[in-house]
């Protein structure tokens, strides 16, 4: 099941789930992200791998081999 960093995912519901499955999800990454949320164009800092727009809700993830760069991190759902 796990695919270690070779692992693709078609949207921001599967990333999401992913670290939620494995534990990671409440966990803080090695660095914090600048995020621009795509639901209501705000920046807010991205402390875990999984984290919420303050501003509207809209629930990001990222997984862990991939938590380096902002262009992984995907959008899953407002209150997702």
């Amino acid at each position: 099941m796990h695919e270690g960093c070779s692992g693709s995912f078609e949207n921001g519901k599967q990333v999401v789930d992913k670290v939620r499955m494995m534990g990671f999800s409440t966990q803080h990454m090695p660095m914090p992200l600048t995020i621009e949320c795509e639901a209501c164009d705000q920046s807010f800092e991205m402390v875990t791998f999984e984290d919420k727009c303050p501003h509207c809700g809209m629930v990001f993830g990222v997984t862990p081999c991939h938590a380096f760069d902002p262009d992984n991190v995907m959008a899953a759902g407002i209150d997702y």
